[in-house]
């Protein structure tokens, strides 16, 4: 099916607001997820845990349903209302992250966040399908870099709440409170959000999800590129799950402080993710080579490298927070790109699925085990540098930015082939 079939069906100012209604799902999203890393010295005091069941609870559980539901919701939105299931979505995972602050042990607390996981999973697989069909391939990646601002943005909001929210009410209500905003965005989705008309004949989307699986993951452009942002996820999410238990153990903050902090991080990680986007736009218009999107994120995730080295060894916290700074800039920019080709290295029936199973790559490795390997090697790192075992534990992890520049270098290989076979469809 021809690109240009499916492109932009409605006047540009209701696109824009289209846009700008999923952006604040996702910002949702990111927020939810994002609050538990700030609250979890707070909870880790309260139910007395490890670092290992630390990294279970950000990590691996959450992971696991995020993932493996995520699959069967996107086919569904390939064959019926995505609105309907992101509004659906969105109300479900608000509530069951108001259920984190009701939570009375750690088991009710893992159960609280699986819910969560499941609701999110039905968020961003039906909004790319969505933003696709509302933009063309040249404006994809800048529309979709902006839809992933919310990723930046909600983790900003969300650690600002989450510091200062348990220095206020204490983490329970911070929780509740988080929730609330969700329940508004899902009726918008509901309301006013109008379902585009599909270019394609309902026969051609009535494919076996498991045949359309196949289907997409023969592609080597779009499992490098999934591998490459599995590797930096994987040091993303077991960072993240870390850093605020990082800060207070190795340069005495509040939590107020590290909300304050990782909020402006995540402010300057913004700049990045839209920045990714329209640089990589730019290059592929100007040059008339896709594979700019796969060569900007592969040398930004290589860039973060230093930047994460100095950030966990220095012991100077200007350098520290300097360090954390530039790397959210550089760490943020694979977003638009990557999620740009998940759209365009597949036809309009199965977009919804292919941001799926990118993400359902992503999620296993990146937050499922990134947490728990972060946690697991402090553990083990404990007897040997004993306070000092998280600092070496995150060292290690930033490694696997140099091998997801590998899958990005290898993506670039066919990602022009792959895309002229998906026009094809």
């Amino acid at each position: 099916m021809a690109e240009s079939a499916a492109a932009e069906p409605n006047k540009p100012g209701y696109r824009n607001y289209v846009l700008f209604v999923l952006l604040l799902g996702y910002i949702v999203n990111a927020m939810d997820r994002s609050i538990l890393g700030v609250l979890l010295p707070p909870i880790q005091e309260e139910f007395s845990l490890n670092y290992t069941q630390l990294g279970l609870l950000g990590g691996l559980s959450f992971a696991f349903f995020y993932a493996t539901c995520g699959i069967p919701i996107a086919a569904l939105a390939d064959r019926t209302s995505r609105k309907w299931i992101l509004a659906s979505s969105i109300g479900f995972w608000s509530v069951m992250t108001a259920a984190c602050g009701m939570a009375r042990s750690f088991p009710m607390l893992l159960g609280a966040r699986i819910g969560t996981a499941i609701g999110e999973a039905g968020g961003s697989p039906p909004s790319h399908s969505l933003i696709s069909d509302y933009f063309n391939l040249k404006s994809r990646g800048t529309a979709l870099s902006i839809y992933a601002l919310g990723v930046p943005l909600g983790t900003m909001i969300g650690v600002y709440l989450g510091g200062h929210g348990n220095d206020w009410w204490g983490w329970r209500t911070t929780f509740i409170v988080a929730g609330i905003p969700g329940l508004i965005i899902a009726a918008l989705v509901a309301f006013t959000v109008k379902e585009p008309k599909r270019s394609a004949p309902p026969a051609a989307r009535s494919r076996n999800p498991l045949d359309a699986f196949k289907f997409v993951t023969a592609r080597p452009a779009f499992l490098n590129m999934a591998l490459a942002a599995a590797m930096h996820a994987f040091v993303w999410y077991g960072a993240a799950n870390f850093n605020s238990v990082f800060l207070v153990e190795s340069h005495g903050m509040t939590t107020s402080q590290i909300g304050n902090w990782l909020a402006m991080f995540s402010f300057v990680g913004a700049f990045g993710t839209f920045f990714g986007g329209a640089l990589s736009d730019w290059l592929a218009r100007r040059f008339e080579d896709e594979r700019f999107y796969m060569w900007v994120p592969g040398i930004s995730v290589i860039i973060c490298v230093p930047f994460q080295f100095l950030a966990y060894l220095s012991n100077e916290t200007v350098i520290v927070m300097l360090a954390f700074a530039t790397n959210a800039f550089f760490a943020s920019i694979f977003f638009g790109p990557s999620f740009a080709m998940a759209q365009s290295l597949v036809g309009p029936n199965h977009r919804a699925l292919s941001a799926s199973l990118l993400l359902f790559i992503q999620t296993m490795i990146g937050l499922g085990l990134g947490p728990l390997f972060g946690g697991i090697l402090s553990d083990a790192f404990t007897p040997y540098f004993g306070e000092s075992a998280l600092r070496y534990a995150l060292v290690a992890l930033v490694l696997f930015n140099l091998w997801a520049g590998v899958h990005y270098y290898l993506a670039s290989r066919t990602v022009r082939r792959d895309i002229a076979s998906a026009r094809e469809e």
